[in-house]
């Protein structure tokens, strides 16, 4: 049973960045494609990004135009997001999520049934 931590949540101003940190109980989560995702209070769980357990290969939602960068350091067991000019938008808790095997298909999609294990979310908040 992989389990998933995020960190690095808080309140920023529109146009700020922030950085969140999903860090994973076992090494075999070098294994697993990880995703983020959000859920902001009212709405569906939306896709937000995902990389392949290599790095090597990325996919993002369509609505983010270029801001947020998804990335892992396979030494520390932990992926990254790192998000650039944050628009009030943006507010919502964030989780990240791993799946092994996961096609290509599912990936691109944002597929949340895909996903095996998840973490708690971890709340960001952007003000205008």
């Amino acid at each position: 049973q992989v389990q998933l931590v995020e960190s690095g949540g808080g309140l920023v101003q529109a146009g700020g960045s922030l950085r969140l940190s999903c860090a994973a109980s076992e090494r075999t989560i070098t294994t697993y494609a990880t995703a983020w995702f959000r859920q902001a209070p009212g709405k569906e769980r939306e896709f937000v990004a995902v990389i392949t357990w290599s790095g090597i290969s990325s996919y993002y939602s369509d609505s983010l135009e270029g801001r947020f960068t998804i990335s892992r350091d396979n030494a520390k067991n932990t992926v990254y997001l790192q998000m650039d000019r944050l628009k009030p938008e943006d507010t919502a808790v964030y989780f990240c999520a791993a799946a092994r095997p996961i096609s290509i298909a599912a990936m691109k999609s944002g597929d949340v049934s895909a996903y095996d294990f998840w973490g708690q979310g971890t709340q960001v908040t952007v003000s205008s």
